[in-house]
């Protein structure tokens, strides 16, 4: 897993989402936690900090998760993060639409602590395979 001290960018623009995120995650151990209200938030931040993992929301005004995803894959400096898209929706062409923006996973809401976790797993053996 991602180690303890990675700082983790939570996107939403929904403050309970961005709790319930941030509680599960300090739930599991980590605690270098950044939120941010929307895409342009977060990129604001992103652009500023050194984030190890992103975990954003998909439906946001101003800036959508997708949107997002795509100026963090095209930034030579955020490019490689891993990112993990919440969302409410399961539908086959969003799914497509965010594994063709670069996109490492996503968790379909309402989700569980095991079921957080089980995706950041998967995020985690995506970017550190065993050699």
């Amino acid at each position: 897993m991602f180690k303890n001290d990675i700082n983790i960018l939570v996107v939403d623009d929904m403050l309970t989402m961005r709790k319930v995120v941030s509680k599960i995650l300090r739930d599991l151990g980590y605690m270098n936690i950044t939120q941010a209200t929307d895409g342009n938030d977060a990129w604001e931040k992103a652009k500023e900090g050194t984030f190890g993992l992103i975990i954003s929301d998909w439906n946001m005004p101003n800036c959508t998760g997708v949107e997002f995803l795509k100026r963090v894959r095209a930034e030579a400096k955020t490019a490689k993060t891993p990112f993990l898209l919440v969302t409410a929706e399961a539908e086959q062409h969003q799914i497509v639409e965010a594994v063709q923006a670069g996109v490492d996973q996503y968790v379909v809401k309402p989700f569980t602590t095991a079921g957080l976790q089980e995706k950041l797993a998967m995020v985690y053996k995506k970017y550190n395979k065993a050699v």
